[in-house]
């Protein structure tokens, strides 16, 4: 399954480590959010008004307890639906 197919609710993995631009309260701007290979649900899709042809996802990640917590906005290159990211 590609990127470009996937439906809320469906899993995903952080493709490479995710760092804070300074927009998600209680981290600093280059602060480490999501470490690659977290596994994370996407809650839904859209786009940005600024890229109306990027699509835009937005996914609940697990922390570290394995409990769906944080949720951010990624691009396609920063998911990956392969687990094995090696």
């Amino acid at each position: 399954m590609d990127i470009a197919q996937i439906q809320p609710g469906d899993m995903v993995f952080a493709a490479a480590d995710l760092f804070s631009d300074g927009e998600i309260p209680g981290y600093a701007e280059g602060a480490l959010v999501v470490k690659a290979g977290t596994r994370g649900v996407l809650i839904n899709t859209g786009h940005y008004e600024e890229y109306p042809d990027v699509e835009f996802y937005l996914v609940q990640f697990e922390d570290e307890s394995g409990t769906l917590g944080l949720s951010l906005g990624c691009w396609a290159e920063e998911l990956t639906v392969n687990a094995n990211l090696t």
